[in-house]
Formats: structure tokens, C-alpha cells, sequence
């Protein structure tokens, strides 16, 4: 049998789900079998990369679902969600860069008087379905439709924590551009998004939208949101260059040497928004330890620790791998303090322009869960713990138990490393 029956194909494609997207077809998927990231039906990885999980799946399920871990997985707390960010953000930042973490991959980037939108998941939940997966662990810092005019809305690949339809709908009434990885378009296309107004990159093209220059570079990673992971849509990390700054999104991705060619070719930058978090031994290849993220920069930035700023990126907003929640953000200021470089982790919705002072507050410690076998704090105040000695937060001290005032919990479902 050499092609799928035309009828049975409509009627696949009828009953498949809008939140899976589209599979590229027709030219689009004449431009991916001509990539040279593209062999033998898949796109591939700039080095080898096991994408399922290793190990013993038993280990890892008993891991997963014990209770002292499981509490750990999310904030004890209310997440201090920064309050004023629509008013903050109504000004224009006075130095031609501000950065706004609104939470796991999403940031708005203010570069030379212009407004990117990096990874925007602004949905409850980043699953195809609403009622089921990971749920968000705060609420959005600034709702959609008060975030002011966008640019550019740049993806870095197709999994439902970077690509959430819902919000791609939304933004589609807005008048920004859309620049993502060769073949993400389907799933654009399928939403909505016109032809005109979206443009697909191979690694290393680059694109202009309203005098910035978009260019795709490479990460290590996978794609996929439907049932058939088929490969087809490219994953990529991306360099953003104004009329005198550079900025750098690392998507999701392994550590691998291709950071110091990045460097090299795009570099350095005034900041770099690196994903620290969603990490696992049983997905090694695919996403970055604290440690790893703040080796990237310095490749990034040729070795210089005292070159831009690194944003820590992909945690606190959806539980999906196995690691403490805080753990992410304790090992990403220890990571820099060791090489000596600059680490900004502001609260979820709190802008900051890096040359203008960065935001050094460790608010995460406050609201972090403890092991129940530690000894409860003092009553009075919030004992700031000492920085863990690595990923593992051995070290960390506080309270346990009841968590009054949480926003989500741990999500019953078993993580997939696909974010």
C-alpha cells in the first residue's frame, strides 16, 4: 500500500481533536524532506538524544507517586504572582530591553521598541484536554487581552506547555506575526492563523519583523502532540537581534555543545531565558539540569560569566517531572554563584530591565514544600534554608503537611518528558 485512502484521511482528520493541530502536507512537507535536519523520515536531534524515558519504569513510577515526593512537586503556598504588571508594563522600558517572566516558557520580551512573545500559554491546563494533565500552579500574571500590542509571537516547538491553541486563538485578533520551526505552520494553519502572517524556519534561517531579525537555531529535543508522534514538526531555540541588543530563548533542550557555536555565530547576548526545570535521569538528553542551563549561558555568552543575564526558565507554573518545585530555582542561583555570572528569577509577572537592576528576592523559599521527615521551622517568621549543594535540595528546611493556600497540587497523571 503506498498512500492512505483520501476518504479515510477526511474522516481521520474530522474526528482527530483541534488541540492536536494539523500534520504538515503538500509543500510544507516538501520543504521538511529537503531540510538537511531531516533523515530518513524524522527530523533529528544536532546529537544523539534518547526521547523516551530510560531506566526502570518501576523506579521511576515508585518515585513518582510516594507521598513525601509527591508533596514536594508543588508550592506549600500562594504564588506571589507580581501585582502590578499591566500598569508596569504600560510604559515603555527606558533602557530598550525588559524581560517578564509570566510563568514556565513564557516571557514577553521588550528589545528596541519592539514587543516579543516567547512560548505564550495562557490556558489552565497544557493538554489537549481540559478536564485532564497538568494544571497550572498560579494564575496568568496579566490576562491576555490586557498585555498591550505584540509584535512577534515566536514558538519554539509543538508540545502543549509551548503550543496552546486556546491562546494562539486569541492572540490570532491581534495583529502579530507568528515565526515558528518548519512544519509548527500546520497547527497554525489549522487554528486559524493566516498564511500571511506566519513564517517557518529551518535552523540557522532568519526572518525580519518590524526591524528585528528571528533567527532558528538548533536545541535538542522532540516534538509531537498527537497520538502518532510522527515527527514532523522541527524544534528549535532562538536568537532575537534589535537595532543594539540580543536576546536568546532556549526552547526546551538537552545540554550539547551547539550552545558555544550559537554563541559564536549570534553572540554574546544581553540576556539568555534558559529551561532549568522539567528535568529527570529518566529524560537526560532532553532537558537541562540547573547546572547544565547555566553552562549553556556561559557557552553562550564565550565563556564570560560577566556577559548579560540569564532568566531561568520552564518551572514553577506546571508540575511535570519528578524533581521538588523550588528545586529548579535553588539550583539555578547556586549554579551562579559558583561561575560568577548573573541570574535574574523574578515572581511570575514582574518586569525588569537587566541594566536597570535585577529583581534578587528568593520568594520561592517562603512558599516551597519540606520534607515531612524535617523538623517544622520556628513559628516566627520564614527561615530562608541554605542553598542546596545541587539538584537533589538536600539542605532545604521548613514546614510540611498541610498546605494552606496552594493554587494546584500534584497532578495524578504521570509526567511525559514532552514539555
Amino acid at each position: 500500500m503506498t498512500g492512505s485512502h483520501p476518504t479515510r484521511s477526511r474522516l481521520t482528520a474530522a474526528l482527530r481533536p483541534a488541540a492536536f493541530g494539523a500534520d504538515p502536507s503538500g509543500e510544507r512537507m516538501e520543504r521538511i524532506r529537503r531540510s538537511p535536519n531531516f533523515a530518513n523520515g524524522v527530523f533529528v536531534n544536532p546529537v544523539g538524544a534518547r526521547t523516551a524515558p530510560s531506566g526502570s519504569m518501576l523506579k521511576f513510577a515508585a518515585t513518582y507517586f510516594r507521598k513525601e515526593e509527591r508533596v514536594r512537586r508543588a508550592p506549600a503556598g500562594t504564588v506571589p504572582v507580581h501585582p502590578t504588571t499591566v500598569a508596569d508594563l504600560a510604559t515603555p522600558p527606558g533602557s530598550g530591553l525588559r524581560l517578564t517572566w509570566m510563568g514556565h516558557s513564557s516571557v514577553l520580551a521588550e528589545i528596541d521598541g519592539r514587543r516579543v512573545l516567547f512560548d505564550p500559554v495562557w490556558g489552565q491546563r497544557c493538554s489537549p484536554f481540559s478536564m485532564v494533565g497538568p494544571k497550572r500552579l498560579h494564575p496568568v500574571p496579566v490576562p491576555l487581552r490586557e498585555l498591550g500590542p505584540v509584535d512577534v509571537v515566536v514558538i519554539s516547538h509543538d508540545h502543549y506547555d509551548h503550543l496552546d491553541m486556546p491562546t494562539i486563538r486569541a492572540l490570532v485578533r491581534s495583529h502579530a506575526m507568528f515565526v515558528v520551526p518548519l512544519g509548527v505552520g500546520a497547527h497554525l494553519e489549522r487554528w486559524g492563523v493566516p498564511a500571511e502572517r506566519m513564517t517557518e524556519l529551518d535552523w540557522h534561517e532568519s526572518t525580519e519583523v518590524a526591524g528585528l531579525t528571528l533567527t532558528a537555531t538548533p536545541a535538542r529535543h522532540f516534538c509531537g502532540r498527537g497520538l502518532r508522534n510522527t515527527q514532523h514538526t522541527l524544534w528549535a531555540s532562538w536568537v532575537v537581534s534589535g537595532s543594539g541588543r540580543r536576546i536568546y530563548h532556549s526552547g526546551d533542550t538537552g545540554y550539547f555543545p551547539g550552545f558555544a557555536e550559537i554563541g559564536a555565530a549570534y553572540g554574546p547576548f544581553d540576556a539568555t531565558m534558559i529551561q532549568i526545570g522539567a528535568y529527570s535521569e529518566h529524560w537526560p538528553d532532553i532537558h537541562m539540569t540547573p547546572e547544565e542551563g547555566m553552562r549553556a549561558h556561559l557557552d553562550l555568552q564565550g565563556g564570560d560569566p560577566t556577559r548579560g543575564v540569564m532568566l531561568p526558565i520552564h518551572w514553577g507554573t506546571f508540575n511535570l517531572a519528578p524533581h521538588p518545585w523550588e528545586e529548579p530555582a535553588e539550583g539555578t542561583v547556586t549554579a551562579a554563584k559558583e561561575a560568577g555570572a548573573n541570574v535574574a528569577v523574578p515572581r511570575p509577572g514582574q518586569p525588569f530591565e537587566p541594566e536597570r537592576g535585577l529583581p534578587l528576592e528568593s520568594w520561592w523559599r517562603a512558599i516551597a514544600a519540606r520534607p515531612v521527615t524535617e523538623v517544622p521551622a520556628a513559628a516566627e517568621g520564614v527561615a530562608e534554608p541554605a542553598l542546596p549543594a545541587g539538584p537533589s535540595g538536600a539542605g532545604a528546611s521548613g514546614t510540611a503537611g498541610k498546605r494552606p493556600g496552594a493554587t494546584g497540587g500534584a497532578d495524578p497523571a504521570m509526567p511525559i518528558p514532552q514539555s
